[in-house]
Formats: C-alpha cells, structure tokens, sequence
C-alpha cells in the first residue's frame, strides 16, 4: 500500500508512505557500537541460537575474547514451557556478576524469540536490581526486529536509561548531547562547546555512574536523527529539545553547532572563532572528494534512518544527485530543518516496500546504491556500486574532523569499481 503525503516545509519533497516486505537489521545489532561507548555495561540478549549468530558477526568479536555482550539462550525446554525462565535467568545473572565484577551497568535486551513467548524483562529487571543493587544496576528495553529497525535498538536502550536519570535542579541553563558518539567525536564536540561558553553533558555517558541529571532547564540537541522516543522521554522529564539539522559534514556541523549557540545566546563572533579553523579543515577534505562525486545519482534504500541527513549533506556539500531517498520511518519533528535543506526533486519514501524500490532503483541506474549487505551483492552483480548502511554507524562521521572521512566512505566504493574494470 502507498500513499502520497505533503511534507510540512513548503519547498520540501513530497512524502511517498510505502508498505510492504522489510530488509533491516535487527535493533540487536546497535549492541555493537553502544557496549563500546558504555564502557562499564553488559548487555545480555535474551534470545536463540541466531541472535547470538547475528552480534558475533555484526561484532567482528570472537566470544573467547570475553566481550561485554552474550546470548542467554532460549533452549526447547524454555520455549515448550518446561523450565521456569525467570528461574534460569536469575542464574545466569548471578553467574554473570559474580564472574565479571566489573559490570556496573546489566541490559536485558528482548529478542524476537523472548518476545513471542511473552518473557517479562521489565519485571524481570527491576526483580534483579532488588536482588543485585547497589553492585549492579539492570535496565532492560527490546532489540526485536519485529518492532525495531537496528537503529532503533540505540533509541530503547537510551530512552531506558533517561526515567531514572538524576534529577538536575540548578536554576541555570544546561546542554545536553543525546546519541552515542566515538570518543574521539565527543571529545571535540566538548572542546568546541567550552570555547563558547557551553558546558556539555553527553546521553550515554562512558560509565554507569556518570550518567547525566536532566530537569526542567536542560536543553538538549540530538546527534542522531532515530533517537524519537529517547527525545519524548526526555521532555516528559521536563527538558526542552534544541531543534537543528544533525553534525553531517561541514555545513551540517556548523548549523547544529549554531542552534547551540543560539539557545546559549552566544555572540556570533564567539562562535565564528571557535569554529573557523574546524571549517576550513572540513573544507579542505570534502574538496578532493566533491570532483569525484560531483554529479554522481546516488539511491537510498531505508535502513539506518539516517538516510534523510546524509542526502542533503551529498547532494549540498559534495554535488551529488539523491534521486530516491527511502528511511524507514520519518520523524518530521524531529528532521523538519533537514527537509527544509532537500530539494524538492528529490523522491522521498517513509516505509519499506522492498521490491518495488529495487524496481525504481534498476530503472534509475544510479553511479551509488546505499543499502543493507542482503541487497548489496544482489545489486552488484547488475553492474550497481553499492555502499553497506551499516558502516555508517560504525565509522566516526559526525564533525569537522570526520567530513572527509565521510565523504570518502561514498567515493570508495566507486574508486573500488574503477579499479576493476578492465
């Protein structure tokens, strides 16, 4: 089923609603990147055999190298009823704290198979924080790929973590930065806000217990553009959002760095110095790119949901031509100043109707696909450069410093291509 909607900016695409058959990752695969900026947590998937399967191979971990992510597996016996599961996940836990120590922080994450047979995290974690706090705290939120495409594993767990927050009662002003950002991405992003004046707190923290407080005078802006309900959770908390286009490229950087310091009241000429040297860095390494991917069709199928900021950052900073631009779900509040950016000749799909995108995608003939790995080698094999979604979550790519690192991710491929042909 397809419907045809209006955007609300005047000069932004028309939305095209599609409905039908999915290929996305599982919210289980967000895992990957949140147990490395947590740095103290576990996250203890309540699933099969292949969702175990799944985050080892997303991971690129071997499990003897004891990472900080495991499957308690559902076994037959759990699933036909014969075993109390709460039981056994009960003794899974306990071993698991006793074994590891340093785990402060415990995520239950639902699964597909814990899912369907009704398995009760919820109660299940606040069970355990009975038994196991102050040692440990247990939050639990779902990574099911019934319900959740795999960006929005990162927006449960996040959104999870903001009821318990501590309360910020200060009379002054405070920023918040939601979404999980490399290191190295944060630590500029806090240089930059010092520099004008701002003192920056970041949703999720490095460790359990430097979690931020939120109140009635926080302020907070997203870096990623799937974080809805993290969002709602944190203006029933009282916080106020800081609407702005998202920290892709230079331009993109710039204007999320300036709706900062609007709602900071910083003078413009503050901000110009602090961010000068950054533009001119970003600058000087999009420009080598831009000649190769000037011009360049480029097609979004929906999986990362970060569709809609990377189309304006290539069709505005780098000349590309977006001619189909799909995400998953359109969260217009939340992209209303990236819509305003896209140009209105740009197809723009909510939704995922993966064969009739695939239809327009070989009559379009782009130079570059943008698309999950189940797609790409089908694609490839048409004579169609494609670019996996996945390792844009993977890679640093927000900021001045990582404009170029982004720009090249979409030209390697094409280099790559280049280089084949015979």
């Amino acid at each position: 089923m397809n419907e045809t909607l209006r955007s609300p900016a005047p000069d932004a695409p028309v939305v095209h609603h599609e409905r039908g058959q999915r290929s996305v990752f599982c919210g289980l695969a967000g895992i990957v990147w949140l147990h490395r900026k947590i740095q103290d947590a576990f996250f203890l998937v309540v699933g099969s055999r292949t969702c175990a399967h799944l985050l080892q191979s997303a991971a690129g971990v071997m499990i003897f190298a004891e990472p900080r992510f495991a499957t308690a597996i559902l076994e037959e016996r759990d699933l036909a009823g014969l075993a109390d599961v709460n039981d056994e996940l009960d003794n899974v836990v306990a071993r698991l704290l006793e074994r590891r120590p340093d785990i402060k922080m415990l995520f239950l994450v639902g699964s597909c198979p814990s899912e369907v047979i009704k398995i009760d995290l919820v109660r299940a974690a606040q069970r355990l924080n009975r038994i196991h706090s102050p040692r440990a705290k247990v939050v639990s939120y779902s990574g099911s790929g019934i319900e959740k495409t795999f960006t929005e594993g990162e927006d449960a767990c996040l959104a999870a973590l903001v009821p318990d927050l501590p309360l910020d009662a200060a009379s002054a002003p405070s920023l918040l930065v939601v979404g999980a950002l490399a290191d190295v991405v944060e630590d500029q992003f806090a240089t930059t806000f010092r520099e004008i004046g701002v003192e920056a707190r970041f949703l999720p923290a490095r460790r359990a217990d430097s979690m931020p407080a939120v109140g009635p005078n926080t302020k907070f802006i997203l870096a990623q553009p799937f974080l809805a309900e993290t969002a709602r959770a944190l203006e029933l908390r009282g916080a106020k959002r800081i609407p702005a286009v998202f920290p892709l490229g230079s331009e993109g950087t710039s204007l999320w760095l300036k709706a900062v310091a609007d709602a900071f009241n910083v003078q413009a000429a503050t901000l110009d110095a602090a961010t000068a040297p950054g533009r001119a860095r970003a600058e000087m390494s999009l420009a080598r790119h831009r000649e190769q991917l000037a011009g360049k069709k480029i097609f979004f199928f929906p999986d990362s949901q970060l569709e809609v900021p990377l189309a304006r950052f290539l069709a505005r900073e780098l000349g590309m031509k977006p001619v189909d631009v799909s995400t998953p779900y359109l969260h217009q509040q939340l992209l209303a100043e990236e819509l305003a950016l896209l140009s209105s000749e740009t197809r723009l799909n909510e939704g995922s109707a993966v064969d009739d995108q695939l239809d327009r995608c070989r009559e379009a003939r782009p130079d570059l696909t943008v698309c999950g790995l189940g797609l790409a080698n089908p694609l490839e094999a048409e004579g169609l450069p494609t670019k996996w979604a996945i390792e844009l979550l993977f890679t640093p790519i927000q900021g001045y410093d990582q404009a170029g690192d982004l720009a090249e991710l979409f030209t390697r491929p094409l280099t790559r291509r280049s280089r084949l042909e015979v």
